[in-house]
């Protein structure tokens, strides 16, 4: 296991509600009723169950609308992660210390690089200097699970496939393409497309993968205080 991300200190709740997406009722330990903001804009299938304990960071920044943001919560046994904002922070912190060897060779890190055909922005563009070669990585994060597989996504994501037609399109000789799926919660060993809930994603995910993308399933134990990377699940693709 490796050290990715360390927390500001967190404090422990219990989930009271979550509406109109991006805002949760939490109850703190003290009896006092505070609304976070949810950095999560999907339907956070599974792990949105009323009465589980939560975790919630508060910012002093007086230009923020809400201090308090929903973190984790807490179910069978295992801590998952909620804010959407931090995988991508996470995974531009591995990719500054060379932790991911999958990618390698690279030498310069850029993220929120204009690209494709269809008005995109991908996460990161990875440039080997010496070899003068390009690999677009987009991350995608994910917590919904049945039993030990993880699946993304958990609804219909228009973006999601419009992600998947561009990264194909941009695979050269000189040009790759990478999807890393972030499992924010660490009871996972195995992912896949979730078939189910999308079966056009799933449909080009199986197309992408023929076409050269290359897909990292990265495992992720969340903890109230740090979140550690695991490493790959084993990808499971449709026959």
């Amino acid at each position: 296991m490796t050290l990715v991300h360390t927390y500001s200190e967190l404090i422990l709740g219990r989930l009271v509600r979550r509406y109109k997406r991006f805002f949760a009722d939490i109850e703190l330990e003290n009896g006092e009723i505070i609304t976070a903001h949810c950095a999560n804009t999907g339907p956070m299938t599974g792990v949105c169950q009323i009465g589980s304990p939560v975790l919630v960071s508060h910012h002093s920044n007086p230009k923020r609308k809400l201090a308090y943001s929903w973190e984790a919560i807490y179910l069978d046994n295992e801590w998952i992660g909620i804010n959407t904002s931090l995988p991508n922070r996470v995974i531009g912190t591995m990719l500054d210390l060379h932790l991911l060897p999958e990618l390698e060779p690279y030498t310069t890190v850029t993220s929120e690089v204009a690209y494709g055909n269809e008005k995109s922005r991908i996460d990161f563009l990875l440039t080997d200097d010496h070899y003068q070669k390009k690999n677009y990585l987009e991350v995608k994060n994910t917590t919904w699970c049945i039993g030990n597989l993880a699946l993304f996504p958990d609804t219909v994501t228009t973006r999601g496939q419009k992600h998947l037609r561009e990264l194909m399109s941009v695979i050269d000789a000189n040009t790759s393409a990478t999807l890393i799926f972030f499992i924010n919660r660490g009871d996972c060993d195995r992912f896949a497309a979730g078939s189910e809930a999308d079966p056009e994603y799933a449909k080009l995910f199986t197309e992408a993968i023929a076409r050269g993308v290359k897909v990292l399933p990265c495992r992720f134990k969340i903890e109230p205080m740090k979140i550690t990377y695991l490493g790959l699940a084993n990808l499971q693709t449709q026959s």
